[in-house]
């Protein structure tokens, strides 16, 4: 429990575990015991240091002076996307956000970075604690340890809600909207009644699912598809959906959509260039492909496929492929082209294939003393399936 870390020893123990070694958990676990400590304080320290390890990659430099949950952890928001939901309310003219079932008060943390004053409610016994702790910092963020659900949430007088239904239940993912906690409909319900409201959902979504009146943006950093966020009231701006792209640095797009439940355009296909193109998967998943292939003059290899060819184009929402040769869908005709080109490592991506890229690897032989390295692309070129080589660029 993490109550038990919240006093003078506790924390100084914690202090002390400044890098988790799974390898010597047990022989530390020993040492604290014979040094007095309680076997429940014990447990929670070693815990903690060992998510907060795992924390670095969402929260940076913040997360050695934190607290969390693992499930709080799992589904919390990386800090610069974070940032990026507490920007928008802002810029609706948010003033006090209420968070609602805050978890370890990630969100809620950018939040009160930005100024927001905070309403942070959570159930969750522990991550109640957590968030408590780790909002500590800010005078005007204050955390409540009750069931949202039990409140008239309209009394805290906050222009702006933001909401994370929780997905997750003995440790599956919860794909159907209607299971989630809160629903989605109870989320869409509770978020109309705020200016503003973010409502923070599964990439995977179904347009049908979305609110008619919403804007969603679809969030991917450095290549890995995150979130969709339902922007409702003032926050949504215009109805519709677009893609935000977080790497080195920043990019939007938006595929000039009046209804964030319309159906993706789909681009008609030709033939494949000297270069192959991947978009990025918030641009795929917020139905941008075709949008963005006629904007920079390229087409998809194949119908209602996700890869784009044409000319030489250079694009922090697409990854580059060029070209070396176009291969028949066979692992032995590819194990002799990968061999007559002293390639020894490949990286194999496919898209409208039902293969599997270990399995088919195995059948390639590949020989680690050849020094060469390509990627190999398994899809469809105009409805027939063909294996791309190519090299990233």
């Amino acid at each position: 429990m993490i109550s038990s870390l919240l006093t003078p020893d506790g924390m100084a123990l914690l202090d002390r575990l400044s890098s988790y070694d799974p390898q010597q958990v047990f022989a530390l676990t020993a040492q604290l015991r014979a040094e007095g400590y309680s076997p429940e304080v014990v447990a929670a320290a070693l815990t903690q240091a060992r998510l907060r390890e795992a924390a670095v990659a969402k929260f940076g430099p913040f997360a050695p002076t934190m607290l969390f949950t693992a499930d709080g952890l799992e589904q919390s928001t990386r800090l610069r996307v974070s940032a990026h939901h507490a920007s928008r309310l802002r810029s609706a003219g948010a003033t006090s956000v209420l968070d609602v079932g805050c978890g370890i008060g990630g969100d809620s943390l950018a939040f009160a970075g930005l100024g927001l004053d905070v309403t942070a409610i959570e159930i969750s016994d522990d991550a109640a604690a957590a968030a408590s702790f780790n909002l500590a910092q800010f005078p005007t963020a204050k955390v409540f340890h009750t069931d949202a659900f039990s409140l008239d949430l309209g009394s805290f007088g906050a222009d702006a809600a933001w909401l994370d239904p929780a997905r997750r239940a003995g440790g599956r993912r919860i794909t159907n909207p209607a299971e989630w906690s809160p629903s989605l409909e109870t989320a869409i319900e509770i978020a109309r009644g705020f200016r503003s409201a973010g409502i923070k959902v599964a990439p995977g979504i179904d347009y049908r699912d979305l609110p008619a009146d919403s804007r969603v943006t679809w969030i991917s950093d450095g290549g890995e598809l995150l979130e969709a966020v339902i922007w409702l009231g003032e926050a949504a701006q215009t109805p519709g959906r677009e893609a935000l792209v977080l790497g080195d640095g920043t990019w939007q797009w938006d595929p000039q959509v009046d209804s964030p439940q319309a159906e993706a355009e789909m681009a008609q296909p030709r033939e494949l260039g000297e270069w192959l193109y991947e978009p990025d998967p918030a641009i795929i998943r917020s139905g941008s492909v075709a949008s963005l292939a006629a904007y920079l003059e390229l087409a998809p290899v194949s119908q209602a496929i996700a890869y784009l060819s044409g000319g030489e184009v250079d694009s922090p929402l697409l990854a580059r492929f060029r070209v070396l040769d176009v291969l028949p869908f066979d692992a032995k005709a590819i194990r002799r082209e990968l061999a007559e080109r002293g390639i020894g490592r490949v990286e194999i991506k496919k898209r409208g294939t039902d293969v599997v890229p270990d399995t088919f690897r195995k059948k390639l032989k590949l020989d680690p003393k050849r020094t060469g390295s390509a990627t190999l692309i398994l899809t469809p070129l105009l409805g027939k399936h063909q294996a791309i080589l190519a090299e990233r660029a």
